[in-house]
């Protein structure tokens, strides 16, 4: 999202010319508008991504690379008066946004989404909230985080990193020219054209490979401002007829409004597809303004439009809070049309308050011009507070995260025991449940001083061996998608007891079977179970615990896939013992969050068992199963006879809509304990 107004001098409308002559663009103007909007109504109506965040990449990189050309040309580029003006420009409207935002949070969201938000808004204030979101992209846990009310900065991030390189970048390319005799435009085209296609090759490459980390990524999204650079250095020399210009004009505008609706922009791009919107927007530029009342720039050109894209800043920066703030007190995953008016009302609302009383008056202002270093001092006042406001928030909520840990298995949190044969419960039933919401979502297992290394032959697969007191009595390798990583917080304690060594290899959405049965056709996952498969033949461990079905959902769709057996009949001829889980519900809500808005016994927090759990495993309907394989199933500790509820004795039992939480499996260490060793046992004698 580009701001109101680019970083130094009157250059909204403005392009360089030949001889330092510019010349005024307002249709530039209304394509803000325009981008603006479709990203609003995008996000609001359509739950889907528009490609306007591109526009307004390529429309920075077309205005600051004209504005720097023409300052090389002259007098050079005043850096430290350049980035000054960025952080008058950049730093109040959105700092404003972000305080107001984090103050609402606190009243607004449930605590298991504070730490997610306390994190993310520090990552936005710094203006790296791209690479948090990137680097979240690629942690399995993090990628059930529900979407945060600053998730939208990550543009605002590319843009303010884009802001600090790209002077560095074009001074490089005016050094260059000088040594080599060119002028600047000649080798600032140079250099961009290189940028351009470096970026565009990675751009295409990752999204190929690891779409959810491109998206995020800055190396990906350089050649969009690239492409903006390089249509400012040759746009003086295109000369259309005005017919051809009123087609392209136009041809642009419906195009860019098409985007969205023609591709899935937020799983395609960035790479080749984000060629459609940044096309579009160099179309309606190289149009211009073509004096023709039947051309597109007359209608980007009205009075309304213009004004929209003076708010197009604060606008892009109010919408998504207002949009996830709505959802989240109306219990809502979508909003409606008269739902959807209301949003962009407020938020139209906030965005005339917050460009009028502070984007605005601030831009004009002497505020931060009387000393050189005015406006960082200026940008550090603002900065700080916000900072130190997040950091606060985050003590209040990791003490409140900690306060729970000398509760666990005391007589009021006995957990999964209390469903064992014969248990009597003399806690108090009404004891507040544990962990505390706030706690939940870093409640996932982990086995402490575990060391890890890569396999040599597959980088992406992970071996981890817990420490142990040579010689091990047992080792044994736990191998799967996540929902095997939640029972190391109950095995933790059993090697503890029996002095076992743990090994576990673990890749989230990645059961281990020969195919990728949650995510059919993925050939990482593929590969990753090929290989784990051989690490844990060369292993030869005394045993392996890995799922034994998956997808318990409403509607009894548990299975246990073709793959899965074939992988055990593959230990099998290796004489490797294999004992397999059967799977615990997932849910179409956070039963926690259920539970905390509603009452841990309200009636919608819980669902039938009967919807669930078929009362045979779907594993004990295959014929000829490996003779190396036993199961165990622990539904019973999961559900009561009748329901699969949130808690279970005074211990919440997810941490989100599937993932077992690490203090509930904590509990039900004994009970894998005993069920293992049974098995084992049986294993051993067969």
């Amino acid at each position: 999202m580009i701001l109101s107004v680019p970083v130094a001098g009157d250059v909204r409308t403005t392009i360089p010319g030949r001889g330092g002559r510019r010349r005024h663009r307002p249709e530039i103007q209304g394509l803000r508008a325009l981008a603006v909007v479709l990203v609003v109504v995008y996000h609001v109506w359509l739950s889907r991504v528009s490609g306007g965040v591109d526009v307004f990449f390529f429309l920075s990189g077309f205005l600051l690379t004209g504005q720097l050309v023409r300052a090389a040309e002259s007098d050079g580029i005043g850096f430290a008066a350049l980035w000054a003006r960025m952080i008058k420009r950049l730093f109040p409207a959105a700092l404003v946004v972000l305080a107001a935002t984090m103050a609402v949070s606190i009243l607004v969201l449930p605590e298991n989404r504070w730490l997610q938000t306390i994190k993310e808004a520090v990552a936005a204030a710094l203006y790296l909230e791209n690479w948090q979101l990137a680097a979240d992209s690629a942690d399995y846990f993090n990628q059930h985080d529900e979407a945060s009310v600053v998730q939208h900065f990550w543009s605002l991030s590319i843009q303010g990193q884009f802001y600090l390189v790209w002077p560095l970048l074009i001074a490089v390319a005016a050094l260059i020219g000088a040594r080599v005799a060119q002028s600047v435009r000649t080798s600032a085209a140079w250099c961009l054209a290189v940028v351009f296609a470096a970026s565009l090759t990675y751009s295409i490459i990752l999204t190929e490979t690891h779409q959810q980390l491109a998206y995020f990524h800055s190396l990906t999204r350089v050649w969009e401002f690239a492409l903006g650079g390089m249509l400012a250095l040759v746009i003086e020399s295109v000369a259309l007829p005005r017919w051809s210009r009123v087609v392209l004009g136009w041809a642009g505008v419906v195009g860019l409004v098409a985007c969205g609706l023609v591709l899935q922009v937020g799983t395609v791009f960035p790479g080749h597809a984000a060629l459609w919107p940044t096309l579009c927007a160099a179309a309606v530029v190289t149009a211009g303004t073509t004096g023709s009342r039947l051309g597109a720039d007359r209608w980007l050109n009205s009075r309304p439009l213009h004004y929209i894209g003076d708010l197009s800043y604060a606008l892009y920066l109010w919408h998504w809070p207002v949009l996830v703030f709505y959802l989240v007190l109306r219990e809502r995953t979508a909003v409606g049309l008269a739902g959807g008016s209301v949003i962009i009302a407020v938020s139209f609302a906030l965005a005339v308050l917050t460009y009028h009383l502070v984007e605005h008056p601030v831009r004009e202002s002497r505020v931060g011009t009387r000393s050189r270093w005015g406006a960082y001092a200026l940008g550090a006042t603002m900065l700080v507070p916000v900072l130190v406001a997040a950091g606060l928030w985050n003590e209040v909520s990791v003490r409140k995260a900690r306060t729970y840990a000398s509760l666990v298995a005391d007589p009021d949190h006995p957990g999964a025991l209390v469903r064992q044969p014969g248990f009597e419960f003399w806690g108090n039933p009404d004891a507040a449940l544990v962990p505390p919401l706030v706690a939940l979502p870093r409640d996932f297992a982990a086995i402490e001083g575990a060391t890890c290394t890569r396999a040599a032959h597959n980088t992406v697969l992970e071996i981890c061996t817990s420490p142990v007191s040579p010689p091990a009595t047992k080792r044994i390798v736990v191998v799967g998608d996540s929902h095997m990583q939640q029972y190391l917080a109950a095995l933790a304690p059993i090697a503890r007891r029996h002095n076992w060594q743990i090994i576990h290899m673990l890749k989230g959405a990645c059961p281990f079977s020969v195919d990728a049965d949650s995510m059919p056709g993925d050939r990482e996952c593929i590969k990753w179970n090929a290989d784990a498969a051989q690490e844990i033949i060369r292993m030869k461990p005394d045993a392996v615990f890995t799922n034994g079905s998956r997808n318990v959902r409403v509607g009894l769709t548990e299975e246990t896939p073709s793959g899965f057996v074939a992988q055990w009949r593959k230990l099998e001829e290796a004489e490797i013992p294999v004992v397999a889980a059967r799977d615990n519900p997932r849910h179409s809500f956070s039963p926690p969050q259920c539970a905390a808005t509603y009452g841990r016994e309200a009636p919608q927090c819980s669902v039938p068992r009967a919807d669930l759990l078929a009362p045979e495993a779907p594993y004990s309907l295959i014929e000829d199963l490996p003779g190396n394989t036993s199961f165990v199933d622990f539904s019973d500790y999961f559900c009561t006879e009748d329901l699969c509820p949130p808690q279970i004795g005074n211990v919440q039992v997810y941490l989100d809509d599937n993932h077992v939480s690490g203090t509930y499996m904590g509990t039900m260490s004994p009970i894998v304990e005993e069920a293992l060793l049974a098995q084992l046992a049986d294993l051993a004698g067969a």
